[in-house]
């Protein structure tokens, strides 16, 4: 008798089963090799290479958070930066930002610290101390902590809110909380504010009584805070303490926009004056470097004042060491500061970035000149195919402009002042009735039948006679019975006293406002002239990234590694914004950022912004605002449009609404924070408007500004009719003859001819036409930013 084997089953094939597992039920061939997965040695290795895979990601990721705790607290970091926010004006900040520089000093018997950048050998850090002025928004929002992308600051790292309890029995949060306060805390809400600290004051001494008051600060104050905020007390030195002990083991997360750029917060403002005819100087900024290595060779900007070039950079020994060292020999010792210079570096001219904002045009680019033998083939031929026009088009003038040709063109519209040289004109796949949509194309025939029908095409209107006044009475009186059902924001009057050939000569007719074509390069502005563009914005953007990368990983001669205490030496500084710089050096934040390459030319930006919830007031378009994007200031005067090419006239409020905001501004790589002030006249205070983030950098983007010209039928036979009020010669029917009209009721046709001598005009509709009904005429025009006539405000 054979052996007995114990019996195996197939498993159930799978379309994701693997072949081996297909053959497990197999124990062996016939030669005695065996079937299936081996557990051999390769499997135990896999298994390793995994866990040490993972064992590697631990390790590097803990490498790194440690490399980034010794960068923020080490020795060689630059200062971190407390700055502290009264919720109301009745927070005395002065007596709290003594006890701090006294407790990280750790000077018990003496007053404050004379300055505000004290080194702690207790806490093995160093600090500075800012209090943030109430009432004054620009100089809070500058001190304004940044954790994430989000927010717009430039110099925080921690950002404490110190609310009072002097009268808190009244549980009314307006007690803790003033209306700057509250605005303020709003505007960073909306954006995205962070977990923070909020530090109670005035608290009694009694330990009941104590923490009873805080709980009810706290509970009055959590719905203006994130859920993970702490409230703390800081009235004795003893809970100031816990306070920094949580602040240095806190780690600091600094948004990718401010860790990309080297930037120096100024403690010392001063300027040499070499000739006061010019009107420059240089202006030179003490302070430490921060976040990145800054060269020599790059430019600078110095927020709400412009971009401008290095002269000189000198390292300066460090003024507030953590550990003091023995006395050592430098290199040269500034008699003018009583600084001691460790070295100077100096721009080479051969790599020193060039400092151009405009573009200079060349005036004779769009002249006419001969053709070439090629393009004079090209002309031949398709003059022979019928492509083009019987008489020669002006310069940049496209194909379907040859119907619309004007002689005489405003030099300035009298809607807004556009500065564009736009011709009206209408595409030409309009210059025929018979090429108009399908859905048209199908009421041909009975248009043709209706052309046909016995109407007095000679026909006097009933208005013929009537004088001036007259008129405009009855014009009126029919505009104000259709006010009511007014829907159309767009709707513009014609003028009786101007023609609407000159009055809308840069305006032309849409078959389709989304398929329709239009040349971006087709009569630009002078102003485009001075402006610059990318070919590939990503690939740019990304090249820059790297370049600045590879600068910060590179030990460089020109470069000053991070953390050093330096001296900029900023040249061909207006004298008069240097002064106010000097002036403000101890009340407001001066901070100088290097430029990545690119950053100081001008181009047209775009911005998603959303209409600040509390601003109540309208904002037109081209209205001068004052732009914070991400670390720059400056003044624009932006077109805003629904994101959809049409522009509009007002921002409009709305809860997640946002709109395309398109400036002439600096460039700036995306994306950056945005927020929008205005300053009213006769306040120097400004408000905020709006809340948003950098979209784009396209010049190329076509923004179109849309009018509705109405018209009232006066007689109505089935599917023609007679309007008037849309016009009022009979010059301006036949120029706009070509454009296609609409009514309101859903009816689409064409204008067949002028009658009479008031501008009254025949139209075709290819259904029947109310006697209600408003018959519209669309026309576009491509809008433009208004250049602002001082980009800084330090410069004004």
């Amino acid at each position: 008798m054979g052996r007995s084997r114990v019996q195996v089953n197939k498993a159930h094939k799978t379309r994701l089963s693997s072949k081996s597992s297909r053959n497990l039920h197999k124990t062996s061939h016939r030669d005695g090799s065996r079937i299936g997965k081996p557990k051999g040695h390769h499997v135990k290795s896999a298994r390793a290479a995994r866990l040490q895979c993972g064992k590697m990601l631990r390790e590097q990721k803990r490498a790194a958070v440690l490399k980034e705790k010794r960068a923020s607290a080490g020795s060689a970091s630059a200062p971190r930066v407390i700055v502290l926010f009264p919720l109301s004006a009745s927070t005395d900040l002065n007596s709290l930002g003594e006890q701090v520089l006294k407790v990280l000093s750790n000077d018990n018997d003496s007053g404050a610290a004379s300055s505000s950048t004290v080194a702690s050998s207790e806490y093995k850090l160093r600090a500075t101390v800012l209090k943030a002025p109430h009432g004054d928004l620009l100089t809070c929002m500058e001190m304004a902590k940044a954790y994430d992308f989000s927010l717009p600051a430039f110099v925080a790292d921690l950002i404490a809110f110190v609310a009072s309890a002097k009268s808190p029995w009244k549980e009314n949060v307006s007690n803790f909380i003033d209306s700057f306060g509250s605005q303020f805390l709003s505007v960073l809400n909306s954006i995205g504010l962070p977990s923070t600290t909020v530090l109670i004051r005035d608290l009694p001494s009694e330990l009941q009584k104590k923490n009873d008051l805080k709980n009810i600060c706290a509970k009055q104050l959590a719905s203006k805070f994130p859920k993970d905020c702490e409230f703390a007390p800081a009235d004795t030195s003893d809970d100031l303490r816990k306070f920094m002990w949580l602040f240095k083991a806190q780690r600091l997360t600094v948004p990718h926009w401010r860790s990309q750029r080297p930037y120096v917060v100024a403690e010392k403002v001063g300027m040499l004056v070499a000739d006061e005819s010019s009107g420059k100087c240089t202006l030179l900024l003490s302070g430490y470097l921060r976040a990145r290595k800054l060269s020599v060779n790059q430019l600078v900007h110095v927020s709400a004042v412009g971009d401008f070039q290095l002269s000189e950079v000198e390292v300066l020994k460090d003024p507030f060491p953590l550990y003091e060292r023995k006395k050592q020999n430098f290199m040269e010792v500034d008699d003018l500061h009583d600084e001691e210079v460790l070295r100077s570096l100096h721009p080479d001219p051969m790599k020193q970035e060039p400092l151009v904002a405009e573009n200079t045009p060349d005036p004779l680019a769009g002249e006419q000149t001969w053709p070439t033998e090629a393009e004079m083939a090209e002309a031949d031929k398709n003059q022979k195919i019928g492509k083009l026009k019987k008489r020669t088009l002006p310069r940049g003038t496209s194909e379907y402009q040859a119907a619309w040709i004007t002689d005489e063109i405003d030099e300035e519209d009298s809607d807004n002042g556009d500065s564009d040289d736009d011709v009206m004109v209408v595409d030409k796949e309009e210059d025929h009735f018979s090429n108009q949509d399908q859905d048209f194309e199908d009421d041909k025939e009975t248009l043709r039948d209706v052309d046909n029908e016995t109407y007095n095409d000679s026909e006097m209107m009933d208005d013929e006679s009537l004088t001036r006044e007259q008129y405009e009475d009855q014009m009126k009186k029919i505009k104000e019975a259709h006010a009511e059902d007014e829907e159309f924001p767009d709707e513009v009057e014609t003028p009786i006293d101007q023609p609407a050939i000159k009055r809308f000569a840069k305006y032309r007719g849409l078959k389709s406002f989304r398929t329709s074509l239009w040349d971006p390069n087709e009569s630009l502005p002078q102003d485009y002239a001075r402006i610059f563009a990318f070919d590939n914005l990503a690939r740019t953007q990304k090249l820059v990234l790297n370049q600045a990368l590879n600068m910060e990983e590179e030990s460089r001669d020109d470069c000053v590694p991070t953390g050093s205490y330096v001296r900029l030496h900023i040249k061909e500084v207006p004298i008069v914004a240097a002064s106010k710089l000097s002036s403000l050096v101890n009340t407001k934040p001066i901070i100088a950022f290097g430029l990545l390459q690119h950053e100081s030319k001008m181009s047209v930006l775009h911005f998603s912004v959303k209409k600040y919830d509390g601003y109540k007031d309208p904002l037109k378009t081209k209205e001068e605002l004052m732009f914070h994007v991400g670390f720059r200031q400056f003044v624009a005067r932006p077109v805003f449009s629904n994101g959809k090419h049409k522009m509009e006239r007002f921002l409009h409020p709305g809860r997640g609404r946002f709109s395309l905001a398109s400036v002439y501004g600096p460039i700036s790589f995306p994306s950056l924070p945005l927020v929008v002030l205005k300053i009213s006249e006769g306040s120097d205070a400004p408000a905020v408007t709006a809340l948003g983030s950098l979209k784009s950098i396209e010049p190329n983007k076509i923004i179109l500004k849309k009018i509705i010209l109405t018209g009232y039928p006066q007689r109505v036979s089935k599917m023609k009719a007679s309007v008037r009020y849309m016009f009022h010669n009979p010059e301006d029917v036949r120029w706009f003859k070509p454009v296609e009209v609409w009514s309101k009721c859903g009816r689409r046709g064409r204008v067949k001819e002028p009658v009479g001598t008031h501008g009254a005009m025949k139209c075709i509709f290819n259904g029947v036409v109310q006697q209600h009904d408003v018959v519209c005429m669309n026309l576009y025009k491509r809008a433009y930013p208004k250049w602002p006539e001082c980009m800084y405000p330090q410069l004004r």
